[in-house]
């Protein structure tokens, strides 16, 4: 087992991280930008380290600085969290170089994973669901227009090393594929430095549903079940939950298995999470993988009992599933997490600030995971995000009412926030009905803008 791991990352992520190796007996090194000096999970750090600056690529993408601080305090394992260098396989090869793990999946499971159309090419060798898609576009457009005829029209522009959603465009007829392919690839550029764009069957108003994995070195690999992400604004999800309301056990079992059974065959060795599309017609398409911890990994937590961040340490020391895990593994009650984040309710656009209130009040079946405390700034220069509140109750309907009661609780002053938006969505006919999609937190922020309900 490790003896000492620095925790690439900060805020809510940092602090969980914190939490376990502390519980492991683990010796932490945190390391902070000069516009996270005081946040409060740096004190439960045995060893601190400053990045200098505060923007992105100076602090937290700072692979030189990083590994500098990696030789300066010891460390035999560094965790990244999630975003930053999470799925950088430069960091994680220099890393693996230097004799210091990575705390995830092998460098070449980053790079398979990075290229979304590399992944789908390998996806179809084996039992992944998977709709109609292209190879990388050709210049040629006529051969583009061929390629669209052929997967059916309306079809989706990717960018093959995308990510955000950012350059992804329908296109719903032949006289407008070739323009928004230019647009994609123009977007694509500026954006991920690389102007490859790929073609896939858009799914109309789908769901997404994705499957949390955990695999050994072995070549164990086991799914612990799904969770629905399918409200999003912006293309980010900002609540998540599981059971996924309205599919039957035994479809989400049949999934399950195929996803378990491609990953398998493909040799994974640590903690990922499976992304899908579910169309009305209940048919799955694989998105991409994300080869590290999820935002939303709590929800997984919170209803089969199991520390992920420790199964994935775990895992990472090469310890087999068979000594990870209790046993078999079973669903119990429903657990919704909602993110709450500095920013405009109905815009969505950020609002940093001073956490000049925050009082986050202790409820039973109510975890808060949060890297803030009042008096703390929400800083420009990251995502604004504050904290993740997940509720886990015997129901979704108990769910639903705890979470929204507790948000109606919590006190923040000096930025704007997105509880509201959070209260109205979890109280929509839609939301509690299950009639879900990634369309629907757009119709609700207009119908709340309309109805005028921007009160807490």
């Amino acid at each position: 087992m490790f003896k000492k791991i620095l925790v690439a990352n900060r805020g809510a992520i940092a602090a969980r991280i914190i939490r376990t190796l502390k519980n492991m007996n683990i010796a932490v090194v945190a390391i902070y930008s000069e516009a996270d000096q005081h946040l409060p999970y740096l004190k439960l750090a045995d060893e601190t380290y400053e990045l200098k600056g505060s923007i992105a690529k100076d602090t937290y993408l700072n692979q030189d600085r990083i590994i500098e601080i990696v030789k300066m305090s010891g460390v035999d394992g560094v965790h990244p969290g999630y975003g930053f260098l999470a799925e950088n396989s430069e960091f994680s090869k220099r890393l693996e170089e230097m004799g210091v793990k990575f705390i995830g999946p092998s460098t070449k499971w980053i790079n398979l994973m990075a290229d979304k159309n590399q992944a789908r090419q390998i996806m179809a060798n084996y039992s992944m669901p998977l709709g109609k898609g292209s190879s990388i576009l050709p210049d040629d457009e006529e051969e583009v227009k061929k390629i669209a005829a052929e997967i059916g029209y309306p079809v989706l522009v990717k960018p093959a090393n995308g990510g955000g959603g950012i350059g992804m465009l329908p296109v719903y007829e032949e006289s407008k594929l070739i323009s928004t392919v230019e647009r994609a690839k123009n977007t694509s550029e500026k954006y991920f430095s690389d102007s490859n764009v790929y073609l896939e069957s858009y799914f109309e108003d789908p769901r997404h549903i994705e499957f949390q994995i955990l695999a050994d070195a072995e070549g164990n690999v086991i799914h612990l079940y799904e969770r629905d992400c399918s409200i999003q604004r912006r293309h980010q999800k900002i609540i998540e939950e599981s059971p996924a309301p309205n599919i039957s056990f035994k479809e989400i079992e049949k999934i399950g298995e195929q996803v378990q059974q491609s990953i398998q065959q493909i040799g994974y060795d640590n903690v990922g999470t499976v992304e899908l599309l579910r169309g009305k017609d209940g048919n799955y398409s694989f998105l991409e993988m994300n080869t590290r911890l999820q935002v939303e990994h709590a929800v997984t937590e919170e209803i089969i009992g199991i520390d992920l961040v420790k199964a994935q340490i775990e895992s990472a020391a090469k310890i087999p599933l068979r000594q990870i895990l209790p046993g078999k593994i079973e669903k119990n009650g429903h657990a919704i997490e909602v993110r709450l984040y500095a920013e405009d309710p109905i815009t969505f656009y950020p609002s940093p600030g001073t956490l000049k209130t925050y009082v986050l009040p202790k409820v039973e079946n109510v975890r808060v995971e949060t890297g803030f405390e009042e008096g703390n700034v929400i800083s420009p220069f990251y995502d604004p995000m504050i904290a993740k509140i997940i509720v886990h109750e015997a129901t979704r309907e108990k769910c639903i009412e705890v979470l929204s009661n507790y948000l109606k609780l919590i006190q923040i002053e000096g930025v704007k926030t997105n509880i509201p938006f959070l209260i109205y969505t979890l109280n929509s006919p839609e939301f509690i009905a299950g009639n879900i999609s990634t369309n629907l937190a757009s119709t609700l922020a207009k119908r709340m803008k309309d109805e005028n309900k921007l009160t807490k």
